[in-house]
């Protein structure tokens, strides 16, 4: 709720919001939803623990010699 009040967004809102959010997608939707969500929330997460650099080809491709 501490983000909710740093951008001016009060409970009715948030419970708005919510209802708009059950009605387009329906019920059955929003866990799937959640779950891939924070699949993708903790690779991220894990990307950013490793420090890996952006990547680059490690291999180049052979040059046509024949």
């Amino acid at each position: 709720m501490l983000l909710a009040m740093l951008i001016g967004v009060g409970t009715q809102e948030i419970i708005l919001i919510a209802l708009v959010v059950a009605l387009l997608f329906g019920a059955t939707r929003i866990p799937q939803l959640m779950k891939n969500l924070g699949v993708g929330i903790r690779e991220f997460k894990s990307a950013i623990k490793e420090g890996d650099p952006p990547a680059t080809e490690k291999d180049p491709e052979p040059d046509d010699q024949e």
